[in-house]
C-alpha cells in the first residue's frame, strides 16, 4: 500500500471521495476501508472505475464508468443513482469485455469485484436461496435464466447430485444427502426450500457449531446452477486485459473455492513466463502482468461484531504493471473442475 503523493494521484482520489459520498455507500462487508486505500496509484483526473458485483443490492466505491449486476432488485438501486458517469448494466462477469466495449471503455484505473450474495436477496425467501424461511425451491440470480434448484434436482442422476454437492460445497455427507434427495423425489416433488433443509438435516450426522447442516448443500446447488465459479474464471483474465498501467484489481471473495480461484490466479498473473530452466539473471527476468500488492487481508473483529456475514470475506488486490498480457493464455473452461 502506497501513499498518495502526486497531484494527479490526489485528484483522483478526492474524485472517488465525492463519488463514494454520492452513491450513500452501503457494504454487506462493511466500510471496505482497506479496498479505499488501495486506490490506483497513477489515477488521472478523469479514472475510469468499475464495480462489479452479479449479487449485490447496493452500488458502492469505485464506481464510475460501468457497474456490472445480475439481479432485477439490482435496477431499483442503480435508478436512484443520478449521475451522467453512472452506467448500470445487468449482466454476467464473463461479459466484462463486451460490457467495457458497449460502454465505449477501453481500460479502467480500478476494478473492484464483489463476489458475495446480497443479504436482502438471502433474506427473500421468494427467491428460494434461504433455507431458514420457507420459500420456492428456485435458487437462480436471474429468474429468467435457466432452470430452478427444484427442476434440476427432479432430474439429476444420483450421482451427479452427489459430485455438486461434494465439490461445490465441500459437503464431506453429499453421498448420504444424494441418497435421501433421490429417495424423497420418488415419494414427491421437491418444491419448497424448507423441505430440502429439512431432509437434508436428517441426512448430515454431525453439525458444525454455529452453522445450519444444510447450509453447504444450498451453497452447492446455487453454485453449480449459476455457473458463479466459471464466471469468476472467465472474468480475471478479461480484467487484467482491461486494467490500465497501474490500475488495480481488488477481489472481495466469501468462501473457499472463490479465493481458491482468485488466488491461484493472481499468483501466476504474477509470475513472468519463462522456461523453468532457462538461466536468466534478475535483472533479465521479463515483467510480470500483475503485481501483488498485499496479503490477503480479512475483516478484523469489530467489522464481523457490526455484519457477522462479513466473517468469511477475503479482500485480495493486485495491480497491472506495463507488460503485455494474453487473456486466451489464462482463459478456464466453464466445465473445468474446483476442487483441486
Amino acid at each position: 500500500m502506497r501513499p498518495a503523493q502526486d497531484k494527479q494521484t490526489t485528484t483522483g482520489l478526492n474524485q472517488l471521495e465525492q463519488l463514494k459520498k454520492f452513491t450513500k455507500i452501503v457494504a454487506d462487508t462493511g466500510d471496505f476501508e482497506s479496498i479505499r486505500q488501495f486506490a490506483p496509484t497513477d489515477a488521472t483526473t478523469n479514472p475510469s472505475l468499475i464495480y462489479a458485483a452479479t449479487q449485490k443490492e447496493n452500488y458502492t466505491h469505485f464506481l464510475e464508468e460501468v457497474l456490472t449486476d445480475r439481479k432485477n432488485s439490482g435496477l431499483t438501486g442503480a435508478a436512484q443513482i443520478d449521475d451522467p458517469r453512472f452506467i448500470f448494466v445487468r449482466q454476467k462477469f464473463s461479459a466484462l469485455r463486451a460490457v467495457m466495449d458497449g460502454a465505449g471503455v477501453s481500460e479502467a484505473h480500478g476494478m473492484l469485484f464483489d463476489l458475495g450474495v446480497s443479504s436482502p436477496q438471502l433474506d427473500d425467501a421468494a427467491r428460494g436461496f434461504s433455507f431458514r424461511r420457507d420459500g420456492p425451491l428456485d435458487m437462480r440470480m436471474d429468474p429468467a435464466e435457466g432452470i430452478s434448484a427444484a427442476q434440476w434436482l427432479a432430474s439429476a442422476e444420483e450421482q451427479q447430485i452427489r459430485e455438486v454437492i461434494r465439490d461445490y460445497g465441500e459437503e464431506r455427507f453429499a453421498k448420504q444427502i444424494a441418497a435421501a434427495i433421490v429417495a424423497a423425489r420418488a415419494r414427491a416433488p421437491l418444491r419448497r426450500t424448507r423441505q430440502l433443509a429439512d431432509l437434508v438435516a436428517q441426512a448430515v450426522r454431525t453439525r458444525e457449531p454455529g452453522q445450519d447442516p444444510a447450509t453447504r448443500t444450498f451453497q452447492a446447488l446455487r453454485i453449480y446452477l449459476n455457473r458463479e465459479l466459471e464466471e469468476v474464471s472467465l472474468m480475471l483474465p478479461q480484467a487484467v486485459a482491461r486494467l490500465a498501467s497501474g490500475g488495480r484489481l481488488a477481489v472481495v471473495s466469501f468462501h473457499s473455492l472463490e479465493d481458491r480461484i482468485v488466488k491461484r490466479f493472481m499468483a501466476r498473473a504474477a509470475r513472468p513466463e519463462v522456461p523453468r530452466d532457462l538461466p536468466l539473471r534478475a535483472s533479465e527476468m521479463p515483467q510480470a502482468a500483475l503485481k501483488l500488492v498485499s496479503r490477503a487481508l480479512k475483516p478484523s473483529a469489530d467489522e464481523i461484531k457490526l455484519n457477522p456475514r462479513a466473517r468469511s470475506a477475503i479482500l485480495r488486490v493486485a495491480e497491472r504493471t506495463a507488460a503485455s498480457y494474453d487473456a486466451t493464455l489464462d482463459r478456464i473452461e466453464p466445465d473445468a473442475r474446483w476442487r483441486n
